[in-house]
């Protein structure tokens, strides 16, 4: 083989490398990173969406798990904090 041949193909497989991190691994982590941001700013009284569509209140908290409360007085379940999709704050009123 040709040295210009070899580096023909090492330049086509660094811009199919480029291509696939800019396409796939880069908005990845950007995603992970906002979702890491909101699940750390959450706080008691906020209101949170959940991944399986439930709407409810933070009413108690810890490293992982997060107590939501739906509906009324007697439904509250303890999840991990990875279930929760969406933050509202506090003062947000959730329609």
């Amino acid at each position: 083989m040709e040295m210009g041949s070899m580096l023909s193909i090492i330049i086509y497989f660094v811009v199919i490398f480029a291509v696939f991190y800019f396409v796939g691994i880069r908005p990845q982590k950007k995603e992970r990173k906002k979702q890491e941001e909101m699940l750390a700013s959450m706080a008691i009284g906020d209101y949170v969406l959940t991944t399986s569509g439930f709407y409810g209140q933070v009413i108690d908290m810890t490293d992982d798990m997060v107590i939501v409360e739906f509906g009324n007085k007697n439904c509250r379940i303890p999840m991990k904090k990875a279930a929760v999709a969406d933050v509202e704050k506090q003062n947000s009123q959730v329609k």
